[in-house]
């Protein structure tokens, strides 16, 4: 009989040399390497409050659209994932296009913000922003464009602010927020996060980057840093992996009455799917999304389960409702090379037979 395991110690000495070799060069190269720059798509402000702003985003030409398109992102993390590096940037492939995109950066809150809640972030900013937008391009309403919690809100406000939304698409978006397969909502259902909020006041952005790691603590924690020293001697490579890795650490905290809400409301009570949702005095029925609807999720999404987001189409008023599956998870979609040749091109033409 043969052993199970045949092991040449010479051979397993050769390769740990080898190793050692590459990550000692490696890490000189490391060491000379520059913070790495997103993808800075040319942008001019045109509005800001407090913390956040909105920019508009330049491409070569002019854009052909004839209605522009807000990006709203999550409160979770910054914006610039949409433009990470230009070659995998969804919003340079949207000016491609010719699509008219804005973007909205919710900026970094503070201790000043402490108090702020859904109503504030919907009803108020989010409503100036898109006020903004309209003063800005000469319309009386525009496209949304809501990446997962962004999406959430985005859907709350369609419902309430209708007329100033011509068209909606929502990317990775969670609607039904208790699905068997989603871990997020499993972990929330029995915390306390009256006394989570009460004790932290804001929510620190390294717990919250924390908890989504040990989603998949192997796979994030572990294994993406022993495939770095593969990269190490090719700079481009580092550079992209770096780039990476500042946009997922360099995230703001979150507001604690936003977070004691959204966790509440949300997750622990399902309310947007139930219609008990209630936001500053006004209620929340996806019922009278009467907009046509583009909802685009991710089939391996560890954060947002697909049937987190297909819940949608049961529940919105829309007669004009489209979906599409993407092959792949919640930040390919926006910065693999599947996604720049799928995704973008798929939002122009549903965009274009509705403009």
């Amino acid at each position: 009989m043969h052993p199970p395991l045949r092991l040449d110690p010479a051979a397993l000495m050769g390769e740990i040399t080898a190793f050692q070799r590459k990550l000692a060069a490696g890490m000189d190269n490391l060491k000379h390497q520059l913070e790495p720059e997103y993808a800075n798509t040319p942008r001019e402000l045109v509005y800001r409050e407090d913390k956040l702003s909105v920019w508009r985003m330049k491409g070569q030409g002019k854009p052909t659209a004839k209605t522009p398109t807000l990006i709203v992102y999550a409160l979770v993390n910054t914006v610039w994932m949409t433009d990470l590096q230009e070659d995998r940037s969804m919003v340079r492939n949207l000016l491609e296009q010719g699509e008219d995109i804005y973007l909205l950066d919710w900026g970094y809150p503070d201790a000043a913000d402490r108090w702020l809640g859904l109503d504030d972030y919907i009803n108020g900013y989010l409503d100036r922003c898109v006020d903004a937008v309209c003063k800005q391009a000469g319309v009386d309403a525009i496209n949304l464009l809501g990446i997962c919690q962004g999406g959430t809100f985005s859907l709350c406000y369609t419902a309430t602010h209708g007329e100033k939304v011509k068209n909606l698409i929502t990317m990775v978006t969670p609607v039904d927020f208790q699905t068997p397969d989603n871990m997020l909502s499993s972990w929330s259902q029995h915390m306390d996060v009256d006394l989570f909020v009460d004790t932290m006041g804001n929510i620190p952005a390294e717990l919250l980057n924390w908890v989504y790691l040990t989603l998949k603590p192997v796979r994030l924690n572990q294994q993406k840093y022993v495939g770095l020293v593969d990269i190490l001697d090719n700079p481009k490579e580092l550079q992209n992996f770096l780039r990476m890795e500042r946009w997922i650490f360099d995230s703001p905290d979150q507001a604690g009455e936003a977070f004691r809400e959204f966790i509440k409301e949300f997750y622990q009570q399902n309310k947007l799917i139930k219609g008990d949702l209630i936001i500053g005095g006004k209620p929340v029925d996806l019922g009278m999304i009467s907009h046509p609807v583009l909802n685009i999720f991710a089939e391996q999404d560890h954060l947002v389960p697909p049937d987190a987001s297909r819940a949608l189409e049961r529940h919105v008023g829309s007669a004009d409702y489209t979906q599409i599956a993407f092959k792949g998870g919640h930040i390919g979609i926006y910065v693999s090379g599947r996604a720049q040749r799928e995704v973008p091109p798929a939002i122009h033409q549903w965009l274009s037979t509705r403009d």
